[in-house]
């Protein structure tokens, strides 16, 4: 038996379990390399629809499409061994019917191999959270500012900043807790609001831009490593490597227009039958 099969991957049913118990530490992966970097740390892994921001250049997540989500999935699941991996149902994959829904996570549960998907909505979505729960889906839920709805909110705003406007945003996270969701990520919410969500709902609480009194935080890896030209004003970027990325870049570019750039035989050992 390697080392590998005696790693034990986190299930959605561990995740709930940690309800006021110790932070669940989340960050987003897309590719297998950053994947084996994060799960030293991370109880979950989103494979998030940031990802057509992030990796593709768009300008919303409405773009991106099962294939791609499918597609960095695998990648992750290649490059992780511990965390939880849960990935996003795209905008246009879960929102005609329940029926709908499930084929769409099906699919991506049997293609990849992952843990549990997300999906965004409140109330209008925990009928098919309930299906998709009693089917064997597990679901994180997604409430406060949802992306994929960016065409009739308008913009990334927080939500929820006047008391006035709480009462729509709680019910929808405990429709999502009621109708069986594993945990609920609360996104750019007043801070009031999100360590009231917290104290009502009976499952974990994932914040992002919302309390530090959720039950954990996630961000978006890029966004964090300071990589992303644009990040929302709660995020604390924990690295700056954009500016060294470059600095490696354009320091290659220079050594190859100067003909600096090292030979092979200083690059790599030679073989024993050109020696």
């Amino acid at each position: 038996m390697s080392a590998q099969d005696d790693i034990k991957r986190l299930t959605a049913p561990d995740i709930r379990a940690r309800k006021r118990g110790t932070p669940i530490v989340s960050l987003t992966a897309y590719h297998a390399h950053t994947a084996r970097l994060v799960d030293k740390y991370c109880d979950i892994i989103l494979v998030g629809d940031s990802l057509g921001m992030v990796m593709h250049g768009f300008e919303t997540t409405v773009p991106v499409t099962l294939d791609m989500m499918i597609l960095q999935g695998h990648a992750v699941m290649r490059g992780s061994q511990r965390a939880l991996v849960v990935i996003d149902m795209p905008f246009g994959s879960y929102e005609q019917s329940k029926e709908q829904a499930f084929a769409s996570c099906a699919r991506v549960l049997k293609e990849t191999g992952c843990g549990a998907i997300k999906l965004e909505g409140g109330r209008h979505m925990a009928e098919t959270i309930a299906f998709l729960t009693a089917r064997g889906v597990p679901v994180m839920g997604h409430v406060g500012l949802t992306p994929q709805s960016i065409n009739t909110i308008g913009s990334f705003r927080a939500q929820g900043r006047d008391e006035a406007d709480w009462g729509p945003i709680e019910a929808d996270a405990k429709a999502v807790a009621e109708a069986g969701a594993f945990a609920l990520v609360i996104e750019a919410v007043a801070e009031p609001l999100g360590r009231r969500i917290t104290e009502q709902v009976a499952i974990p609480t994932i914040g992002i831009g919302a309390s530090a009194a959720c039950d954990g935080q996630i961000l978006v890896l890029e966004d964090m490593l300071g990589l992303s030209p644009r990040v929302p004003k709660f995020v604390r970027r924990y690295g700056q490597l954009g500016p060294g990325i470059e600095a490696a870049i354009a320091a290659y570019a220079d050594d190859v227009r100067s003909r600096a750039f090292p030979a092979p035989e200083h690059t790599y050992p030679m073989r024993k039958k050109d020696q």
